[in-house]
C-alpha cells in the first residue's frame, strides 16, 4: 500500500477509536479520501477512452485484473449503497440523478457478478464523463454524510429496516461473486463501514488501477 496512504488509514482508525480524538479522524479520513480522488482524476486527464477500458491482466487473481472504468464504476456504486442506504438511511445518488441513463449503464449493481470479457465490455458501453460527473456527486454527498456523524453514531448497527431497503433495491446481483456483501455490510456497525468500504475499498482499488496504468504505459511505450 502507498505509504502516505497507509499512514493516514491507519491513523484514521485509531483517531475514531476515542470520543477525544474523532473530530480528527473524520478530517484525516476525509483528507485520505481527497487524495485518493486526485489519483482518480488524474486518470481523466492522462488515459485514452481505450486505456479506461483495458484489461491487461483479464486472467490474473485480484483487483488489477479488472479494467479502470469498472474499477471507478465498482468503487463508487458501493459508496453510494452503503453511505445513502445503509447509514444515512436515504436516497442513492444514482437513482436521485439518472445516473444510469446518464452513464448508460446495463447495470444498476456494484458490478462484483460480471467477470473477464464481460467487464471489458461494460466499460465500453459506460459514459466516462457522466461516470466522473457520478464520482463527484458520491464523493460530495458522502463528506458531508460523515461530516455529520457524531461518535455515538459509529456504534450503530445496520438496522434490519434498511437491510430490507437494500435488498428491495436489487442493487446487489443474486450472483454468488456479489450476494455475500449483504450480509458483509450489514454485520457492521457505523465504523466498520468507514473502515470498508469507505476508505480502505478506495485505497485497494485505486493501487490496482495504478497497476494497471502503469502496464498500459509500459504497452504504450513499446508501441
Amino acid at each position: 500500500m502507498n505509504k502516505e496512504w497507509s499512514e493516514l488509514n491507519k491513523a484514521m482508525q485509531e483517531q475514531l477509536k476515542k470520543r477525544e480524538t474523532f473530530s480528527q479522524g473524520i478530517e484525516t479520513l476525509l483528507i485520505l479520501r481527497s487524495e485518493l480522488k486526485k489519483e482518480i482524476f488524474r486518470f481523466k486527464d492522462e488515459l485514452s477512452r481505450e486505456e479506461f477500458c483495458a484489461a491487461p491482466f483479464i486472467n490474473a487473481d485480484g483487483y488489477h485484473s479488472k479494467t479502470i472504468a469498472y474499477s471507478l464504476w465498482h468503487i463508487f456504486r458501493i459508496e453510494d449503497i452503503t453511505a445513502h442506504t445503509l447509514i444515512a438511511g436515504d436516497g442513492q445518488v444514482f437513482f436521485g440523478q439518472d445516473f444510469q441513463k446518464r452513464i448508460n449503464s446495463p447495470i444498476i449493481t456494484t458490478g462484483n457478478e460480471l467477470i473477464k470479457e464481460e467487464i471489458v465490455r461494460f466499460s465500453e458501453a459506460l459514459d466516462i464523463d457522466e461516470l466522473y460527473a457520478y464520482i463527484s456527486e458520491v464523493d460530495k454527498s458522502t463528506s458531508e454524510i460523515l461530516n455529520s456523524l457524531s461518535y455515538d453514531d459509529l456504534k450503530k448497527k445496520v438496522t434490519d429496516e434498511r437491510r430490507t431497503v437494500l435488498e428491495g433495491l436489487n442493487v446487489v446481483s443474486s450472483s454468488e461473486n456479489a450476494l455475500w456483501l449483504i450480509d458483509y455490510w450489514c454485520g457492521k456497525d457505523v465504523r466498520g463501514l468507514i473502515k470498508m468500504p469507505l476508505s480502505r475499498h478506495r485505497i485497494m482499488h485505486i493501487e490496482a488501477c495504478l497497476r494497471i496504468e502503469d502496464r498500459l504505459r509500459k504497452l504504450r511505450l513499446k508501441g
